[in-house]
């Protein structure tokens, strides 16, 4: 079933990693730094997040979250928009949106479920922009 790795598009892989990596700079820097800043707590506060730490982690862990997705992809033999998009949801609130939530219920962060609401919309629409390039460039 996982015999895959020879099917798969590579570059379409590049794409959606690039596409989702962007996404973050644009989702905390332009679309809601000062929301992700309050559900942090540090609403009148400069962020530290300057150092290599918080551009290459964040990339890695998308990078790792498309590889998945795409292995899943291929081993599911989705061929259509409609199963992208369907496999997208699974992974999307199955795993990205579960974990995300788990991680905000932490007492080191002061709102939750705002934290929760940014960083979970920010992971679907990456995975949803994952899948579709993915079934685009098969």
């Amino acid at each position: 079933m996982f015999n895959v790795l020879s099917d798969i598009h590579w570059l379409s892989v590049l794409a959606a990693f690039a596409a989702y990596f962007m996404l973050g700079a644009l989702w905390y820097m332009v679309l809601f730094p000062q929301m992700y800043k309050v559900s942090l707590g540090k609403a009148n506060e400069a962020l530290n997040n300057e150092s290599a730490l918080f551009v290459v982690g964040p990339g890695v862990c998308v990078l790792v979250t498309v590889l998945a997705t795409t292995l899943l992809f291929y081993a599911l033999h989705i061929t259509s928009y409609g199963d992208a998009l369907r496999l997208a949801a699974i992974v999307g609130v199955g795993y990205l949106v579960a974990n995300t939530t788990n991680i905000a219920i932490n007492p080191n962060i002061p709102r939750p479920l705002l934290y929760s609401s940014i960083t979970s919309s920010y992971h679907l629409v990456g995975i949803t922009l994952t899948c579709l390039i993915l079934a685009a460039m098969k």
